[in-house]
């Protein structure tokens, strides 16, 4: 870099300048993993994560490339206890990572647990197809085999994860819930879990992605926003994002994503990070736009039926790419008419740009239009 600097002095060609600086720029980006594209283009955003305080420490042992912040004067009731509510393709995939992380930070009791809706599954037979298949509860096949062979057959689940059928049980003193559940069965759960949650410190992520609306004033509703409410008490909910195909990242495939959270403490914010956060896998940059991230997960989907209907008809590449400028500015405006605080940084994080074009070329909305 340093020849082609001083290459570029001397010869002093624009096009080669251009060229260096771009250059440089990539390389300081792929330095620091916490700079996000948005940032480049827009300057530091107000949800900037802050700077680990001086008493955090890097866990002796650990990998490089999976660094911990540890508060060395952690007390016990400062364990996170992690309870995921939905046990479908996505919520088994996701725990592949939760089960993994709880593992290995400090910070997190090792046992994840995972609230299944309780259904009898043919258990695979070895044998010959005349021999009717044996039965079995699919919490029982999950905490036996490690294996949700219904909707995640094939990926092995850490031996930490815990399939737990009453939700009650799932919730006891939980700090965090990450709600991965078609969104119409969450009024009838919210009591049992708002009676079961760590009564002070529980907060959550949800994983949902799609809006409600108000049957009074006929607008959109955030879906972390009703949870926020059906809780009460203060709950804050915040969302995770991105271009996240649930089977890739079970396989451990790597993906981007974003979390959008703002629980109104600095350390709460990084440890859920953290929580999410796999460094080769499952890479998580933080924002603080709940709104337009939890929108842009929504609304993508829409952009994706047309990108479908384009693959149907054979109008090829150059007008799905035109679909897919238009669909973007269409999702923004829609997300700042309708939500307070939406930054346009988050719809060039991965639960924007990239969720979009994930969606519009191997997503199930695309593949149905199709």
């Amino acid at each position: 870099l340093i020849v082609m600097i001083i290459m570029t002095l001397l010869l002093r060609d624009l096009n080669t300048i251009i060229r260096t600086i771009l250059i440089l720029f990539i390389l300081i980006d792929a330095s620091n993993s916490q700079v996000s594209f948005s940032k480049c283009l827009n300057g530091p955003s107000s949800s900037k994560i802050p700077t680990p305080s001086p008493h955090f420490t890097i866990r002796a042992g650990r990998s490089i490339n999976e660094p911990a912040l540890i508060d060395e004067t952690m007390r016990e009731d400062d364990i996170e206890q992690i309870c995921i509510i939905g046990s479908g393709n996505w919520g088994s995939a996701i725990a592949t990572i939760l089960g993994r992380s709880a593992a290995r930070l400090p910070f997190c009791n090792d046992e994840v647990r995972m609230w299944v809706f309780e259904e009898e599954v043919s258990l695979p037979s070895e044998e010959s197809n005349d021999v009717p298949a044996k039965k079995a509860n699919l919490s029982d096949v999950i905490n036996s085999r490690h294996e949700n062979i219904k909707y995640l057959p094939g990926v092995k689940l850490p031996t930490n994860v815990k399939a737990i059928p009453d939700l009650k049980e799932a919730c006891l003193n939980a700090t965090l819930l990450v709600f991965v559940l078609p969104h119409q069965f969450l009024p009838k759960l919210m009591p049992i879990i708002r009676a079961s949650v760590h009564p002070s410190r529980c907060r959550g992520v949800s994983l949902i992605k799609g809006l409600g609306f108000d049957k009074r004033t006929k607008l959109p509703v955030l879906i972390s926003q009703s949870i926020s409410i059906g809780i009460g008490d203060g709950f804050h909910c915040g969302v995770l994002m991105g271009a996240n195909v649930a089977n890739e990242v079970a396989m451990g495939r790597m993906c981007e994503s974003t979390l959008a959270c703002d629980y109104g403490n600095d350390e709460v914010n990084e440890r859920t990070r953290q929580i999410f956060d796999e460094r080769l896998n499952f890479r998580v940059a933080r924002i603080g736009d709940v709104a337009g991230a939890e929108a842009c997960g929504a609304l993508k989907n829409v952009i994706a039926l047309g990108a479908g209907f384009i693959d149907g008809l054979k109008l090829g590449g150059n007008t799905k790419a035109a679909l897919l400028r238009v669909g973007l500015l269409e999702m923004a405006k829609f997300c700042k008419i309708f939500f307070e605080g939406v930054e346009s940084g988050t719809f060039m994080e991965s639960c924007g740009m990239a969720d979009l074009i994930t969606t519009c070329y191997g997503g199930r909305n695309r593949k149905c239009a199709e």
